[in-house]
């Protein structure tokens, strides 16, 4: 039998260690682990050494009682919960979101709320206080959840602009309108005289701006029999292509609102005895890894998903910190590929 006595436990390191380690005083290193603010550089940087040297951790618990905060932050998604594992743009924003934070030693909830049941939930849950603010990745206009953000007062950034709240809400956005009269462009310099396309909803930002530009780039050539409107699903693309092609059986083209929804539009093309893209082009948005791997491969405009996540997330956290919504919007680029 071991008689041997046990070692003490190794005492967990307290801001008063990390003080003496780094020669400030306690209130520096205080200031320093809840924000940095009023920190002179070099004491910034003795104390991020004094922390990595003596293993010391931040206490959240601790923290969120002296700050009022929970120190998290929401991705909340408000679309049915498999369109978080069969559209790619959403795991890619997701991905991008919680690098970012951690980063910056914040944790990322993730909260899908795709029923109106589910979104009542998640507000009561965010209205709380259980997190400091929120990333609203899938905005719907006239939906409860935006209003309700608003009248919580919870910091709020949009992916995307969040229609009828543009001066209320942060937002950070691909350039949904330029991107569209691009690809329209692009499908008419390639000879293309029957442009079609396959709208996401009209209730987002890109249903519609993507609409308009489509329509900008066409201008009295506009034809409203060559529109058929999606739900950015593969089963929506594929049942719009089917209506485009019972009413315009004559199309040469169709400009398609996501690369989810061209999926389905090229396999009811090929359905239907048309060839991708001799018979019919096909131009997407997006590209978040569906469209390289697509038969043909798909030619579509790519959205800087990382640069929108890490943007969303800086632009949140300004905020969080008693700053002014700000918005940004990106561009897109044309992807050539094979469809179109």
């Amino acid at each position: 039998m071991d008689h041997r006595t046990p070692a003490p436990a190794r005492r967990r390191p307290t801001i008063r260690d990390v003080a003496a380690a780094a020669g400030v005083s306690r209130g520096t290193v205080s200031r320093v682990l809840n924000g940095g603010h009023w920190v002179s550089p070099e004491a910034l940087v003795a104390v991020q050494e004094a922390i990595s040297s003596t293993g010391y951790s931040t206490n959240i618990h601790a923290r969120s009682l002296v700050t009022g905060r929970s120190n998290s932050v929401a991705f909340l998604l408000t679309e049915p919960q498999h369109l978080l594992f069969e559209d790619p743009t959403f795991s890619i924003l997701l991905r991008g979101a919680a690098q970012e934070l951690s980063a910056r030693g914040v944790p990322l909830l993730l909260m899908v709320a795709g029923t109106a049941a589910e979104q009542k939930q998640v507000l009561e849950y965010v209205a709380a206080g259980h997190v400091d603010g929120v990333l609203s990745i899938s905005s719907h206009a006239g939906g409860q959840v935006l209003a309700r953000l608003v009248e919580s007062g919870i910091p709020t950034i949009s992916c995307g602009i969040p229609l009828g709240y543009e001066d209320r809400i942060g937002f950070v956005a691909a350039d949904d309108l330029g991107g569209a009269r691009k690809m329209t462009r692009y499908l008419l310099d390639r000879g293309r005289t029957r442009v079609a396309t396959i709208t996401g909803p009209m209730d987002t930002p890109g249903g519609r701006h993507r609409l308009d530009g489509y329509r900008l780039e066409l201008g009295d050539a506009y034809d409203e029999t060559l529109v058929a409107h999606g739900d950015y699903t593969r089963a929506g693309g594929a049942a719009a292509m089917r209506e485009l092609l019972e009413r315009r059986p004559d199309l040469d083209a169709v400009f398609v609102a996501s690369d989810l929804m061209a999926s389905g539009a090229i396999a009811v093309l090929r359905e239907s005895g048309r060839t991708v893209p001799g018979d019919v082009a096909v131009g997407g948005f997006d590209d978040s890894g569906l469209a390289a791997t697509l038969d043909p491969p798909l030619t579509t405009l790519r959205q800087p998903f990382e640069r929108i996540a890490s943007e969303m997330v800086r632009l949140l956290l300004e905020v969080v910190e008693g700053g002014e919504p700000a918005a940004i919007t990106l561009p897109t680029t044309l992807v050539e590929r094979e469809s179109a």
